[in-house]
């Protein structure tokens, strides 16, 4: 039995993005110039970088200016966990528990900061609709972020919208090759392919897009929020 295998394909988007950009019409040419063509339940994966910045979510901020932020975070909406001076643990009217509800100074203009997507399940959308005309094909989407995790150092790519498909793959009640009934083995198959797109989109290489073929999702109307646990389940806040 051959194992099952995936591709991971970077695409390098010259120049950068402003408000009323569109988004999935340079994503497809880049794709038409790197040779990447396209196919029927690939999964495009785009940093929410670059559909921020078309949307007009960006704000004035100067770096280290921690009043400011937290008064953009509040704006925004969100809550405070935790905070000291120079970090500040939120949730965010997502539903995201993420440091600053996602303001971000990289990869911005300096005085500059984006903001997250008002509806990352609805840009996700609007995005796979324009690319699937584009293509002529039936692609799914993920527009992720770069997220900290409780209890483990370091980061990684985490789903913040989706479309096309649904973000977990639910193996409760199926048996494992012992027989054993599984109980709680909820894969979160959005997240991991979010960071699986890491690995060839890097921080500062200009590469806010990847496509995935061959990974094993299940299509469907999934939203962002099975990704998220409701308060009555959550042991941690």
């Amino acid at each position: 039995m051959t194992a099952a295998a995936i591709s991971v394909f970077g695409v390098k988007i010259e120049g950068e993005f402003s408000k009323g950009d569109q988004v999935a019409d340079r994503i497809y040419d880049a794709c038409v110039e790197a040779g990447v063509a396209l196919q029927d339940d690939d999964v495009v994966v785009v940093t929410h970088k670059i559909v921020s910045k078309a949307e007009g979510r960006v704000a004035r901020m100067t770096a280290g200016d921690w009043a400011a932020r937290d008064a953009l975070i509040l704006k925004e909406g969100a809550t405070f966990i935790r905070r000291n001076r120079s970090v500040a643990i939120t949730k965010t009217k997502h539903g995201f528990i993420c440091a600053s509800a996602g303001i971000d100074a990289s990869n911005v203009e300096p005085g500059t900061v984006t903001l997250l997507p008002r509806d990352s399940d609805r840009s996700a959308r609007s995005i796979r609709s324009r690319l699937n005309h584009l293509a002529q094909v039936d692609v799914a989407v993920i527009i992720c972020d770069t997220f900290g995790r409780a209890w483990r150092n370091g980061q990684t790519n985490v789903a913040i919208g989706v479309a096309g498909m649904l973000p977990t793959i639910n193996y409760r009640d199926t048996t494992d090759s012992f027989g054993t009934v599984l109980k709680v083995t909820n894969i979160a198959i959005a997240d991991e392919l979010a960071g699986t797109a890491e690995m060839v989109m890097g921080k500062a290489e200009g590469v806010p897009v990847a496509v995935i073929r061959g990974a094993p999702v299940k299509r469907g109307r999934g939203t962002i929020k099975d990704l998220i646990r409701p308060a009555s389940d959550d042991l941690f806040l």
